[in-house]
């Protein structure tokens, strides 16, 4: 049962723990972009920019989203965008078997912020492969994955 003297772990895993999920979810697109040589532009959080560095920015509510939009590919192939898109699912994976192995080691001990960390990084696979639109012209990556195979284009909801 969730009570009071829970209510810091919640505030911890989604105040903290949730935005670096995020963050490494993000950087998965960001590193396969880079990668085959498009231009990027990663925002944590929506409403207000409160910081801006090149193509990385903050908003203000920093815990709610993210998202990394890329653009001038180049290499056009459909693979190379499936691998864009499934960037931050395949990041999330490895940081997951990353932390459990050094737990295993005892490298890491068995935390609360490790659960929660590995926790939400699931969350992160499951959902960002689940294919729907979120809102207009922002798909999951399972749904920008599929729009890929079936077109062999990167997404656009225009069409």
């Amino acid at each position: 049962m969730f009570g009071f003297t829970d209510l810091w772990k919640f505030f911890v895993g989604f105040f903290l723990i949730f935005p670096i999920v995020s963050i490494v979810h993000q950087a998965g697109h960001v590193f396969f972009a880079r990668l085959f040589g498009a231009k990027i532009k990663f925002t944590l959080g929506v409403g207000k920019k409160l910081f801006q560095y090149k193509a990385f920015e903050i908003r203000k509510i920093y815990f709610l989203d993210a998202w990394c939009h890329y653009e001038n590919v180049a290499n056009r192939g459909k693979w190379v965008h499936v691998l864009i898109y499934s960037g931050g699912t395949l990041f999330n994976a490895v940081t997951v078997l990353i932390v459990n192995y050094l737990i295993l080691k005892g490298v890491l001990t068995s935390s609360l912020f490790f659960y929660q960390f590995v926790y939400f990084s699931v969350y992160f696979i499951f959902f960002a492969l689940f294919p729907v639109e979120y809102r207009k012209d922002h798909p999951s990556d399972g749904l920008a994955i599929f729009y890929v195979l079936k077109y062999g284009k990167a997404y656009d909801p225009i069409d």
